[in-house]
This record gives structure tokens, sequence and C-alpha cells, in this order.
């Protein structure tokens, strides 16, 4: 299956979600590129961003527990890539 580089945002509400949140992030840490976390406190939100290579099957591995995890929301971004080789 051909790689993609990708792109997720994450939206967490409700704080208790983040221990879970982080259980997965780390799961798939093999196709997190950047991570970067920005606590909104002011609204009591945080957003984190993402940066993604991997298959379409990897991402959704990764995206799909996270968007059923209570008060948090995530959105993602695929691109195709020429230059990104499956084989790396």
């Amino acid at each position: 299956m051909e790689k993609r580089i990708g792109a997720s945002l994450i939206l967490v509400e409700d704080k208790s979600s983040v221990a879970k949140l982080n259980e997965i992030l780390s799961r798939h840490a093999d196709i997190i590129i950047a991570r970067q976390g920005i606590p909104l406190l002011q609204k009591g939100v945080s957003v984190i961003s993402l940066v993604l290579e991997g298959t379409s099957d990897q991402i959704g591995a990764l995206t799909g527990p996270i968007g059923k995890l209570p008060g948090v929301q995530v959105k993602s971004l695929l691109m195709k890539s020429t230059h990104v080789v499956a084989n790396q």
C-alpha cells in the first residue's frame, strides 16, 4: 500500500481522555513525524497537531480510536506524494 503524508488536528475538550489519547499516540509513534500541543487555557481546551507519514490504513488505525474518545475530536488530511516510498 502506498504511503501518504498527512496532518491530523486533535481537539481535546475532556481532560479525562488525555491518558488514553497519549497511549494511542505512543502506540503509533512510528508514523508520527511531528507533534505540537497548544493549551488554550482561556477556552478550557487543548489542540494537538500531528504531521504523519504512513499508509491510509496506518493513519486510520491511529485516528479511528482517537475519534472514539469522549470529549475528543480529530480531523485529518492525507495527500498523495510521488516522493514517499512505501518500503522505507
